[in-house]
């Protein structure tokens, strides 16, 4: 049975940068939506950058756009999550997802998704 195992996070100051990395292990990775989400406390979880593995362009939330970038290493079965000029409001907790069908909807339904990483704490300080 496939899993995600995330890595990265952490704490930086605001406009720092921070790279997540989500590998897939077992038979998850090809043909697989992997989306990224975020959730504060007493949030719901939000939708912040998805990829299809197989080709296509990325998908951002309006929030992330031009400062987060979405790639893949599809020889490490690896999706990383580049944040860039990172502010006060992108604090939470990320996850990576993923959900095997032929393309991503926009916006994510993190109900829909199958594979769940197991969270990296991202903390942005002012």
């Amino acid at each position: 049975q496939g899993q995600l195992v995330e890595s990265g996070g952490g704490s930086v100051q605001a406009g720092g940068s921070l790279r997540l990395s989500c590998t897939a292990s077992g038979d998850i990775y090809s043909k697989n939506c992997v989306g990224w989400f975020r959730q504060s406390p007493g949030k719901e979880r939000e939708g912040v950058a998805a990829i299809y593995t197989n080709g296509g362009s990325p998908y951002y939330t309006n929030s992330v756009k031009g400062r987060f970038t979405v790639s893949q290493d599809k020889a490490k079965n690896t999706v990383y999550l580049q944040m860039d000029s990172l502010a006060p409001e992108d604090t939470a907790m990320y996850y990576c997802a993923a959900l095997t069908r032929d393309y991503c909807q926009w916006p994510l339904v993190p109900s829909l998704f199958t594979y769940w990483g197991q969270g990296s704490q991202v903390t942005v300080s002012s």
